[in-house]
């Protein structure tokens, strides 16, 4: 089959051949009709220190991804050939203390799909049934391909009680910008939405939000803005350390902020401000399984529509011109078909 492969160590990826997966006992063979990209392809892309120590290549990458069920292990009980599934990119152990706990998000030893077992970019991909996600019927095919990242925003937006709260988002990329969606959906008094790119302070415009704010001609100033105090919730989602120190300064006493940025350098804090003013930081990494899941079904079944954020589709062998748009800035999510269009 074609896959997209990360080699080894360095800059590169590439569209080549390689072995068909054979499904597990506990498995099953999933089709791929579309897969979505995302930063952390880019980081494999690159090379970047964390890929290069986190990656075991060589390694077929991606992890957002819609497909049909083509086969399945002997024990795997409940799946069909022909149901069309994503998977829970985080691949959990479910013997760790917080797998047996219940909280499969925080385990200890989790595999990533297209990180440490083999991804999605791929004409046919095997994963563990108990990762599987069957979509209700009716959602799109485009939507589906990017359940994954559409599940990082909202578990942000559900980390703490919005409705009737004022809302500060850092960053507008697609992420960010669903996350003030979802925000607005749930019942936000206000909504706002900072960064320095004119594309995504748009593309927070399609989210509903009620202000943008261009984060290159300043800190944000809650007064400006017609606020008493700062903001009660705020989402960082743009990984900026300034962008993170804005947003701890916008913040009313008592705020809590949900952070899913990962930043690549340290990011100066005054913890005594944090403490004096009883902020809340509460760090994110993935969704919540498989909380997050059920949770963006229904806002879907709601009529919420998160594809504004898809501005780009390539067939999988345009890889090349898919990653540079990705990467450029000037796209929200971009969509590799892995079957041509009808």
């Amino acid at each position: 089959m074609k896959a997209l492969v990360k080699r080894g160590p360095g800059e590169g990826i590439d569209y080549t051949d390689v072995p068909a997966p054979e499904p597990g006992r506990h498995d099953v063979l999933v089709r791929v009709l579309r897969t979505g990209i995302c930063g952390t392809d880019l980081h494999i892309l690159k090379g970047t220190p964390w890929a290069t120590r986190t990656v075991t290549a060589p390694r077929v990458i991606g992890h957002e991804f819609v497909g049909e069920i083509v086969a399945a292990g002997a024990g795997v009980g409940g799946l069909l050939p022909g149901q069309l599934v994503s998977a829970e990119g985080h691949v959990t152990c479910d013997t760790c203390a917080n797998c047996r706990a219940g909280r499969q998000h925080l385990c200890d030893v989790v595999q990533g799909l297209g990180v440490q077992r083999d991804g999605a970019f791929a004409e046919y991909v095997a994963v563990p049934a108990r990762s599987v996600w069957v979509h209700r019927p009716g959602v799109p095919l485009d939507v589906a391909a990017m359940f994954d990242a559409f599940g990082n925003a909202v578990h942000v937006a559900d980390t703490f009680p919005v409705r009737d709260r004022t809302v500060l988002v850092t960053g507008a990329g697609p992420i960010g910008a669903m996350a003030a969606a979802v925000a607005r959906h749930r019942g936000a008094c206000l909504v706002a939405v900072s960064d320095v790119s004119p594309f995504r302070l748009d593309l927070a415009h399609r989210a509903g939000a009620d202000l943008v704010i261009d984060a290159g001609e300043g800190t944000v100033d809650p007064a400006a803005l017609g606020l008493e105090q700062g903001f009660d919730i705020g989402f960082e989602m743009s990984g900026n350390p300034s962008a993170l120190s804005d947003l701890i300064g916008a913040m009313a006493h008592g705020g809590r902020i949900a952070a899913l940025g990962l930043p690549d350098e340290d990011v100066p804090t005054d913890w005594a401000d944090i403490s004096l003013r009883m902020l809340t930081i509460q760090g994110i990494s993935g969704r919540r399984v498989f909380d997050t899941w059920y949770a963006m079904a229904d806002l879907l079944d709601q009529g919420m529509d998160p594809s504004f954020v898809i501005t780009d589709h390539f067939p999988a062998e345009d890889y090349e011109k898919a990653f540079a748009t990705a990467a450029e800035g000037h796209a929200g999510k971009v969509i590799l078909d892995w079957v041509p269009r009808d």
